[in-house]
């Protein structure tokens, strides 16, 4: 439910199973299970071609087939991981900057990402293998 919470205020217009191909616009939830890697294997399997990805704990994800851009939530992450973190969304909560800011700021470097620019796990060439099912339980 943390991935609900995350999408804002915008009415939610469908739900798709995971691996689903996306076939109506508007905000989708994809109904995946909450591990970062499976989730974002299947939303690459469902049309997925630039993911943001928010992180509070610096989880390392990446994914070779896309461009993932990393938000880092708190500012300590942000500067702990200054070289893998793609935006620092903490300055929101420490006053530094809006929500507009930050939004603005997102909104642009999608913009960029799309049209070439590479995230630091490009840069880095840092990838996690694309991942179907966990031999562990999953939430």
């Amino acid at each position: 439910m943390g991935s609900i919470v995350k999408s804002g205020t915008g009415p939610i217009h469908g739900v798709i199973a995971p691996g689903e191909k996306l076939r109506q616009k508007g905000l989708i939830f994809a109904a995946t299970p909450a591990s970062d890697f499976i989730c974002g294997t299947l939303q690459l399997a469902a049309g997925m071609n630039l993911h943001v990805f928010t992180t509070g704990r610096g989880t390392p994800y990446g994914l070779a087939e896309c461009p993932v851009i990393k938000v880092a939530t708190r500012d300590d992450l942000a500067r702990r991981w200054h070289d893998l973190m793609d935006i620092n969304a903490g300055r929101i909560a420490s006053g530094e900057a809006t929500i507009e800011d930050v939004g603005t700021e997102l909104f642009q470097l999608l913009l960029a990402v799309a049209s070439g620019k590479k995230t630091w796990a490009e840069h880095w060439k840092l990838h996690n293998a694309l991942v179907l099912f966990n031999p562990a339980p999953v939430t």
